[in-house]
This record gives structure tokens, C-alpha cells and sequence, in this order.
């Protein structure tokens, strides 16, 4: 058998331990500290469905809370409505407001579709001074029931007389 040379190595070091490390390699589990362990998880196998139920409930509760909350500010809401229609005053201007009431001799304008830009389907030119229709409306309503009373047309045949107003009126 041959030998063969030596080689001189350098001497390794090892890195020294944690402190975790060493305190993992000196911990025996004795009988004590496994029962205690045994013990520990068993406490959390039984507890922990108690616990989600505790937790569920307490949000449920937070849940009603607001719920009781919100509907208390709607009832207070609504007393402060209620004692707003018993002041004389907020009931005539609602009364104005939303059933368009006036005083005798006030003068009421009425805006429809207001949006700012008036639309002229016929392209007509405005007139500046206000006019005054003359029809006489007792007359028109007298000839609307006479003819709609003594005639054997139908009503689709009438339709057509009370669009031109010289038809209607010859009957």
C-alpha cells in the first residue's frame, strides 16, 4: 500500500450556535411539559368553535346596533317633519310650493322645462307684445256638443272635424 502525502488542511471552524439553536438541542420533553402541551392543545380544540361563535355574535350585535341606530335617526327625522307641518307658516309655503296656491290677486309664473334654451318648433318670430286669442269658447263648446250629439259618424270620422275648426262649426 502506497501512502500519500500529507497535506496539511487549515483547520476548520464551525460557526458558533445561536442561542436558539443551543437552547433547542438542550430541551428535553420530559412527561410533565408533554401532558401540559397535551393540555394546552386540547383547550384550544374545544375552545376555538366557542370562540368563533363569540366573535360571529359580537359582530351580529354590532350589526343590530346600527341598525337600531339608523332607525332611530329616521324617527327623529321624521318628528322634526312632523313638528315642521305644525308651524303655519311651513305649511303655507309648501302649499304654494307644491300645489301652486296663490293669494287672490297675486300673479303666478310657472316655468316648464327650464333648462336654458328655448326651442322653436316652427320657427315662428316671437312676438313681443302679448296677444289675446278671439275665440269665443261658449259658442266652440256649444258646437263641439251639438255636433257630437246629432251626428251618425263615427269617432274617427269626427276626429278629423275637430282639427279644422271651419268643419266644425257648419254643423
Amino acid at each position: 500500500m502506497s501512502r500519500q502525502p500529507r497535506t496539511e488542511r487549515a483547520p476548520v471552524t464551525l460557526a458558533e450556535p445561536s442561542r436558539g439553536a443551543a437552547w433547542l438541542r438542550n430541551f428535553r420533553l420530559s412527561g410533565f411539559a408533554l401532558t401540559a402541551l397535551l393540555l394546552i392543545v386540547a383547550a384550544l380544540v374545544v375552545l376555538a368553535p366557542r370562540f368563533k361563535t363569540l366573535v360571529e355574535q359580537r359582530q351580529q350585535l354590532a350589526q343590530l346596533e346600527q341598525q337600531v341606530q339608523d332607525a332611530q335617526d329616521q324617527v327623529d327625522e321624521l318628528d322634526e317633519e312632523v313638528a315642521r307641518w305644525s308651524d303655519p307658516a311651513y305649511v303655507e309655503a309648501q302649499a304654494r310650493d307644491r300645489l301652486y296656491y296663490v293669494y287672490p290677486g297675486d300673479v303666478s309664473y310657472l316655468v316648464i322645462d327650464d333648462d336654458g334654451t328655448p326651442e322653436a318648433e316652427d320657427e315662428l318670430p316671437i312676438s313681443d307684445s302679448i296677444q289675446t286669442t278671439r275665440v269665443d269658447w261658449v259658442t266652440a263648446l256649444l258646437s263641439s256638443v251639438y255636433t257630437a250629439g246629432l251626428t251618425d259618424a263615427t269617432p274617427q270620422q269626427l276626429d278629423g272635424t275637430i282639427d279644422s275648426p271651419t268643419q266644425g262649426s257648419s254643423g
